[in-house]
């Protein structure tokens, strides 16, 4: 299963004076996680962005929406410190990341 994260950034824009907001969706795997002697009532979800993972951007819950705020808390982390290191978000490859130049939100239900 996959989700889209969304993400958005102040980044300056050369044609404006004004700060404009560039917007990031990532894809986000969302599966069932259990060691494999393990009873299948004790596996959790787990959830990660395959392009950040490398980052640390993956988490587990005990129910899919706490893997995926536990992803959510982690990611903001990731994302804050690579602003502060002055480090591009990763903007390919296209099947996981989506760029726009305008504001946006992901519902994902």
């Amino acid at each position: 299963m996959t989700d889209l994260l969304p993400y958005n950034e102040r980044v300056p824009m050369v044609k404006s004076r004004e700060l404009q907001m560039k917007s990031y969706t990532f894809k986000v795997v969302l599966e069932r996680d259990k060691w494999p002697d393990e009873r299948e009532e004790r596996a959790v979800w787990r959830a990660y962005i395959p392009v950040l993972e490398p980052r640390g951007a993956a988490a587990w819950g005990k129910t899919k929406e706490e893997a995926l705020e536990n992803l959510r808390n982690a990611v903001d982390l990731i994302i804050e410190y690579m602003k502060e290191q002055g480090e591009p978000l990763p903007e390919t490859p296209p099947s996981e990341v989506k760029t726009s130049s305008e504001p946006l939100t992901t519902v994902t239900v």
